[in-house]
């Protein structure tokens, strides 16, 4: 499986880094009385609580993968390990001291819907995918890490918790499997911003409601996302992925035979040149890494003779050279408004 920018992992593997124990432990000391330092703190404007309301709001405990987590005061530097939870966490007000990279793009980098949310507060780049360096984050000394869209394996989470606060994944879904909707309402809960959290999945819940409504003509139409990093090999994303997840709130009908192919645990399904035809469906979604792989899809003999290509029913969109194929891969509360907005007409206009 590739370990290039692919993006949406399906199940990569967590290595726990290499962490001199001695190191951590002496951080340690320093961070589990949690950070002082105002400049990450949370200041939103938006909010008409104020801050006595916020602090009322504690201590929560929040249920994950690995047990609970209970959160005694509001959180003042607050670490990322999710993929794209630094989106949520953003989106409530709250600019994480630290997050792990993703797309060879820092997470503060070029993605229209949070830029300006990041402003010239960046986070300290504390790891890539499920690898994480847990000196630096010790050294950050945060008071909560949070990691939702993610792989996070037990023996992270007990190094982690050694020092601070965790809320891993949700417990009830596959890593990388979780819908959006409970991924933000999670970090809501754990950064004392239920409310809030709420009010942003309802937001969205009504932009995918309106898109279905103008278009009704979606629920008819079987829909799949597809990608290929080399050339003979092709994968599908099931129905806890991300990007079919988007594709599904708007409206469209995902094939159940992707799922069925799938490796148990797993969010895609490896598929060989000889497997392409489960993506003759009426829409075929390519987000590829630009030019060159939608390039080499479109030369594939098996490709070529499948009638979603033959009729031009499919749609590449490539996630380096645009943003809109990264927006519906983060799929977060910041990410959606903007894919909906930018996706819609593409994909309307294939006939």
């Amino acid at each position: 499986m590739s370990t290039g920018t692919r993006p949406a992992p399906a199940r990569i593997a967590g290595l726990i880094p290499r962490v001199v124990v001695a190191a951590v432990a002496a951080l340690a000391l320093t961070a589990c009385g949690g950070g002082t330092d105002d400049s990450s703190s949370d200041k939103d404007p938006a909010s008409s609580a104020g801050a006595g309301a916020q602090s009322a709001a504690f201590p929560v405990t929040v249920e994950h993968k690995y047990g609970s987590t209970t959160i005694e005061e509001e959180p003042k530097k607050v670490v990322t390990l999710g993929l794209s939870d630094q989106d949520a966490v953003l989106a409530l007000g709250v600019k994480p001291v630290g997050a792990v990279d993703w797309f060879k793009e820092k997470p503060y980098g070029k993605w229209p819907w949070t830029k300006e949310l990041w402003g010239s507060d960046t986070p300290e780049i504390v790891g890539e995918r499920d690898e994480y360096n847990m000196e630096k984050i010790a050294a950050l000394q945060p008071d909560l890490v949070i990691a939702q869209y993610s792989g996070m394996k037990k023996e992270q989470y007990d190094t982690l918790s050694k020092f601070t606060k965790v809320v891993a994944q949700p417990e009830d879904h596959p890593d990388y499997g979780a819908p959006w909707q409970e991924m933000t309402r999670q970090i809501g809960k754990a950064l004392g911003k239920d409310d809030r959290a709420e009010k942003l999945i309802s937001d969205i819940d009504a932009q995918f409601k309106t898109v279905r409504d103008e278009h009704p003509e979606f629920g008819g139409l079987t829909l799949a996302v597809a990608d290929s990093f080399e050339a003979g090999k092709y994968s599908a994303f099931t129905a806890t992925d991300p990007k079919a997840i988007f594709f599904g709130e708007l409206g469209f009908k995902l094939k159940p035979e992707i799922d069925e192919l799938a490796k148990p645990g797993w969010n895609v399904a490896e598929l060989s040149a000889e497997k392409l035809n489960v993506l003759d469906v009426d829409r075929l979604v390519w987000v590829t890494s630009g030019t060159d792989a939608n390039d080499r899809i479109e030369a594939e003999p098996l490709y070529r003779k499948l009638k979603v290509s033959q009729d031009e029913r499919d749609l590449f969109v490539p996630y380096q050279d645009l943003d809109i194929g990264a927006a519906f891969s983060f799929n977060t509360v910041l990410s959606i408004p903007y894919a909906i907005e930018e996706i819609t007409p593409l994909i309307t206009a294939v006939e």
